[in-house]
């Protein structure tokens, strides 16, 4: 197992406090405590928008997640462990009617989501699979321009809650997509126009729109083709704010030295990586000769307990993997809950009825125990000044009830806090 190192996740502060009248607040005992993580944990929030919206017995809106039902049964956990969320933005069920778009729902569980303190990300703007069939009988030109319209109103639409976007997803095969069941009109632009021009569309759409928005280009295709791709784009002058790569594990955890390759790889953009859909499934392996994830449908795919013990261990090595790579700034697991999991894979946390499962137990250890400060008693030195050392985020200190915010931002800083009235 290769070892891995965290020191650059972990900052130390020397904070002098201050007192109310503005005095050195020297030789006190004063309580410190961690409120949140500067890197983004993420999954999906698909399960809790019925929750956010409270509307139970509708049914799901977008593949993935837990059924209404359960899913207010698992809102706790889902809080207890991450801090930003994706929502679904997948066009033909966002707008299964043109004009008719889903905006007011979504936005009312993205607000949700940001009441509750998490950031939000949009996913995605464009991509040709579940996209609108009613674009299939435009032309070319049509379907450029209503694509154009779709990522300004979104971005528009979602500038007060949602801050980052896949702003297209899955380029690398988009103009050579093939599914006859699953014609589409985006396939089409991106053959035509060619997939530098469809990108640069999506990035400068979405960019005018929200400049402060940040925008993923995001894929699965872990490839060469997708280096190219990127160089591409940045030789292209389009500003893309950060790398997006999948990293679905059903046909087994990649391992430690996989894992740092492929960051390696990536990383040589001098570009922010988010890994933006990983997985590590609790039962039996998909078999290795599958080619596309989508074909292997077995009648059930249960999770098993030598498989959750698997899976407990592996999001750990994994977890530990990515932050160890400095570039590497997001994970976002893709879904809580087997109720509901992206290919019916037992790829969640939690099971099924909503029990969690040894890897969300493991995961929570790792966030919100061994990288996180609990509330930790100190005492000042002469000078009023208290040395905390913590993972990069934001604390607080309180003395005699009285409480004053900061945020460990580098490895070593030093600040000066006075205590609220």
């Amino acid at each position: 197992m290769t070892a891995v190192h965290l020191g650059h996740r972990f900052g130390e502060v020397l904070v002098t406090v201050l007192d109310v009248d503005g005095q050195p607040l020297s030789d006190r005992e004063v309580t410190v405590e961690q409120r949140a993580h500067a890197f983004s944990f993420g999954n999906i929030g698909f399960d809790l928008i019925t929750v956010a919206t409270e509307e139970a017995g509708v049914p799901r809106s977008a593949p993935g997640g837990a059924s209404p039902d359960r899913a207010a049964g698992i809102a706790d956990l889902w809080f207890d462990v991450f801090n930003t969320v994706t929502l679904p933005f997948y066009w033909g069920a966002f707008e299964p009617a043109r004009g008719r778009p889903d905006t007011s729902r979504l936005h009312q569980a993205a607000k949700w989501f940001v009441d509750h303190g998490c950031r939000v990300k949009g996913h995605p703007l464009v991509w040709h699979t579940l996209t609108a069939d009613w674009l299939r009988e435009m032309s070319t030109a049509d379907v450029e321009a209503a694509v154009r319209a779709r990522i300004r109103r979104e971005v528009a639409d979602f500038a007060d809650v949602v801050h980052a976007w896949d702003a297209i997803n899955e380029a690398v095969i988009m103009p050579v997509f093939r599914n006859e069941r699953q014609r589409n009109a985006i396939t089409r632009l991106a053959w035509e126009r060619g997939r530098i021009a469809t990108v640069r569309l999506a990035f400068e759409e979405a960019r005018a729109t929200d400049p402060a928005a940040t925008l993923l280009l995001n894929d699965f295709d872990l490839s060469t083709a997708y280096e190219c791709l990127i160089e591409g784009v940045l030789e292209a002058g389009i500003h893309v704010d950060a790398i997006g790569l999948q990293s679905h594990m059903h046909q087994g955890y990649w391992g430690e030295e996989k894992t740092l390759a492929i960051l390696e790889r990536f990383s040589r953009y001098g570009l922010p990586i988010h890994m933006t859909e990983t997985t590590l499934v609790s039962g039996a392996l998909m078999p290795p000769e599958v080619e596309d994830l989508n074909d292997y449908q077995p009648p059930s795919w249960p999770s098993t307990p030598a498989g959750e013990r698997r899976q407990g261990d592996e999001i750990v090595r994994h977890y530990r993997t990515l932050l160890s790579h400095p570039a590497v700034q997001a994970i976002t697991y893709w879904g809580l809950s087997d109720d509901g999991a992206w290919l019916g894979a037992p790829s969640g946390l939690v099971r099924a009825d909503g029990t969690p499962k040894p890897a969300y137990d493991a995961l929570r250890t790792l966030l919100k125990q061994e990288w996180w400060l609990s509330p930790t008693k100190l005492r000042t030195d002469d000078a009023g000044r208290v040395n905390v050392r913590g993972f990069l985020g934001d604390y607080q200190l309180t003395h005699a009830n009285r409480t004053a915010p900061f945020a460990i931002t580098a490895p070593e800083c030093t600040l000066t806090l006075r205590l609220a009235g």
